[in-house]
């Protein structure tokens, strides 16, 4: 109602382009199946899912390590981010920092014996975690077509 007492005709509702309603709802799985792979590397190993990447993208990495902006740009976090992880990865004895030999500013952080043990270990974890979030997520009818999307890729590679 106005301040006149006059009736008002409320806004029309703003819509999404059919970009917009996908990535909505895009964001929404991905949260939603990440607290779940959130929970479960928590849990078990005690890192999250950004310490998990990390780790897995310095398995993957020649010597076992990475620059620091290498890091990165592979956890999807800002600078200052990854090096607080990467402190709290060295602190649990998973990475350790090494210096370049060919250029004595270059940082990496390099996964360790441990790291590496507990990384191998932490894989069917997110992978069953990652099962049951999207699993959860595909009785959500407005989410149910991203899952059998990306179900239908997987099964395609």
């Amino acid at each position: 109602m106005a301040q006149d007492g006059s009736a008002t005709t409320p806004p029309a509702p703003i819509e999404f382009s059919t970009a917009g309603i996908m990535w909505s709802r895009l964001v929404a799985l991905h949260s939603q199946v990440d607290s779940v792979v959130e929970r479960a590397l928590h849990r078990q190993f005690g890192i999250g899912l950004s310490e998990f990447l990390a780790l897995a993208s310095c398995a993957a990495a020649p010597d076992g390590e990475m620059r620091m902006q290498d890091l990165t740009e592979a956890v999807y976090l800002n600078q200052s981010s990854v090096s607080r992880m990467v402190n709290r990865l060295e602190r649990t004895g998973l990475t350790e920092r090494r210096i370049c030999e060919h250029d004595r500013r270059g940082v990496y952080t390099g996964i360790t014996e441990h790291g590496l043990a507990v990384f191998r270990d932490a894989v069917p974890v997110y992978e069953s975690a990652l099962r049951q979030g999207l699993d959860r997520s595909a009785a959500d009818p407005r989410l149910a077509p991203l899952v059998e999307q990306l179900n239908a890729t997987r099964d395609e590679m």
